[in-house]
């Protein structure tokens, strides 16, 4: 069977080293070093991340020259915002009802 996109998305999000990697993309496009500079890995480690991020479409790589800049691709992670408003319309609708009742409580307290 094969895993739906937002499946692969939140997978690769999984990782707090693809995290850091998308987070650096976030500031530019990088080159796979400069990607794995601040990490104590190796390349082909390096690259196997790099592979998942890919894979995921959180990021794509370009050619120039001898050079594979990286660059960030915003539509996968717009998806998982998209899902996560779903939650975000839920949760706030129960805030604001907890809210309202514990202002009712308060007011009741404050007549007693």
């Amino acid at each position: 069977m094969r895993a739906d996109h937002l499946s692969l998305t939140l997978s690769a999000l999984a990782d707090p080293t693809r995290r850091a990697i998308l987070a650096r993309l976030a500031l530019g496009e990088a080159s796979v070093g400069e990607l794995a500079e601040p990490f104590e890995m190796s390349g082909p480690a390096i690259s196997k991340h790099l592979k998942v991020l890919e894979t995921a479409r959180l990021i794509t790589r370009g050619r120039d020259a001898q050079r594979r800049p990286c660059r960030i691709a915003p539509d996968a992670l717009r998806q998982v915002d998209d899902w996560l408003g779903l939650y975000r319309q839920l949760w706030d609708g129960r805030f604001d009802r907890l809210g309202d009742h514990l202002q009712k409580m308060k007011s009741e307290g404050e007549t007693s």
